[in-house]
């Protein structure tokens, strides 16, 4: 089955050209003997030649009473830098290269079904063949495209027990720690006899101090944002935001949770499990006494190593958990204080609004002038009209005859427009005044219920904030004493 689907998953794979070396390594019983070989490969005999150990990479000839002890051989793509290299379904030699070397090396088939695996992973298993058994390795890590380009570093290796050697297949992007990693091999190359000290290596500077430091520097930020937010002096002057820019803050909070996010823990301490258990299974097939003295000194060594990451991480994750709360009550202050922002400006809005409502009684009450003065003129006009028309004759002109008396006379029936123009006129005025008195009140107690509103709505919306909103007054201090407490 495993040959089947390694096939298949191999034909749907596409292939990338990445620059190849390989590092051989070998410790004999005359440490005279010993080599530690890094070059090219440039042709495809080349490759097959090493993978085979023969030509120019035949083994040396040895002198009777030496014998090898241990070994590790690799090929390696360091500073990987095509743009697919880690995408899902690439692989970085030819089909017929990476067949030869997975088939000739014994390698675990199931590395090319990993492709797409994003994020620490880590895997190991025996092969089936009891005659010459192997314990096989998937150590990788990749992430998606960043810049245009896919990140990441993988190991697969394969150790023997007959020979005692590890053979495998390292890459890495330029970002990654397979440089360092390989000159660590290198310096600790009496020791390559154990297969997980590679990944052990890996593993170190995957978990260095770089980790510890961000998260420091992200709880340096912390403090900064408590201060701009919630006024929490704990940081010196030169610290402090300069401008309280809302957008700015917000941006800095999620660039901080980003950062504090970054190579989570419990992922790690899943691979420090793995490992172990890695560890437990090299031990299962090996001869008791079957290996040097250093070789179980180093077991032991590397055991103890992984439990100092194991609790280190565990001191990480309760730091890191408290950094994210800590960042999450700052959201919410931000987020009230956004709120009250909002609020407030809510308000200026209601009160901008009543103001237009004001202008425009104001108008109202000048165009209610004008109406009166209109009311107080039209009876008048409107008599005088009426009184004007044929329907009336108070006889004021010639005589019955005809003629002309020759003067003007004023009619004694004048008093008959007094009086009925100016009662009428006080009688509109008057309905006027009394119509115009109760829409007063009536606007009266419309504005005192709106103020009400108003007021009750201002109550409500300071009640939620001082419920939402952190007191910015301080009322413990560094000591972990209450203020004014002796």
């Amino acid at each position: 089955m495993d040959d089947y689907l390694f096939r298949w998953h191999l034909d749907q794979c596409k292939s990338v050209e990445e620059k190849t070396t390989y590092l051989e390594i070998f410790n004999y019983t005359d440490p005279a003997y010993n080599t530690c070989e890094d070059h090219s490969l440039l042709t495809e005999d080349d490759f097959e030649n090493f993978l085979a150990q023969t030509g120019t990479f035949a083994p040396q000839q040895l002198k009777d009473g030496v014998s090898l002890l241990d070994g590790i051989r690799l090929i390696i793509q360091k500073d990987a830098n095509h743009a697919n290299t880690f995408a899902p379904d690439y692989i970085s030699l030819t089909r017929s290269s990476y067949e030869s070397m997975m088939k000739t090396w014994r390698l675990p088939f199931r590395a090319i079904e990993g492709s797409s695996i994003v994020g620490p992973f880590f895997w190991c298993s025996h092969d089936q063949d009891k005659e010459d058994r192997h314990l096989q390795i998937i150590f990788r890590k990749s992430d998606v495209r960043k810049k245009g380009k896919t990140r990441g570093w993988e190991i697969m290796l394969s150790y023997s027990y007959k020979t005692r050697i590890t053979s495998g297949f390292v890459k890495g992007t330029e970002s990654s720690d397979i440089v360092k990693s390989l000159k660590h091999l290198t310096a600790c190359r009496a020791e390559v006899g154990h297969p997980l000290l590679l990944p052990i290596i890996i593993l170190s500077h995957d978990l260095s101090s770089k980790g510890d430091k961000r998260q420091r520097d992200a709880r340096d930020w912390l403090r900064r944002l408590e201060n701009a937010i919630t006024m929490r002096n704990e940081i010196d002057i030169a610290e402090v935001y300069s401008d309280f820019d809302v957008d700015g803050i917000n941006r800095d909070l999620v660039e901080c949770h980003s950062q504090v996010l970054w190579k989570r823990p419990q992922a790690y301490q899943e691979i420090i499990k793995e490992i172990k258990e890695a560890m437990r299974k090299f031990m299962q097939y090996e001869p008791e006494g079957g290996q040097p003295e250093e070789i179980y000194a180093l077991h032991d060594n590397m055991l103890a190593r992984l439990d100092f990451y194991r609790v280190k991480l565990t001191g990480m994750e309760h730091y890191i958990h408290t950094t994210l709360e800590r960042l999450h009550i700052q959201r919410q202050a931000l987020y009230n204080i956004m709120a009250q922002k909002e609020s407030k400006l809510n308000l200026e809005i209601a009160s901008q609004q009543r103001r237009v409502a004001h202008a425009t009684k104001r108008d109202g009450t000048a165009m209610k002038t004008l109406s009166l003065l209109g009311a107080v003129f039209l009876p008048g006009t409107f008599m005088a009209s009426v009184f004007s028309m044929t329907f009336f004759d108070f006889k004021v002109g010639p005589d019955n005859a005809g003629e002309d008396s020759g003067k003007s006379e004023v009619s004694s029936e004048l008093w008959v427009y007094f009086v009925v123009t100016v009662p009428l006129t006080f009688l509109i005025v008057l309905v006027w005044w009394i119509i115009d008195r109760r829409r007063e009140r009536k606007y009266a107690e419309e504005d005192i219920e709106i103020e009400k509103g108003i007021d009750t709505m201002e109550k409500d919306i300071l009640a939620i904030m001082r419920k939402k909103t952190i007191n910015k007054a301080s009322t413990w201090n560094s000591n972990g004493q209450p203020v004014g407490f002796h």
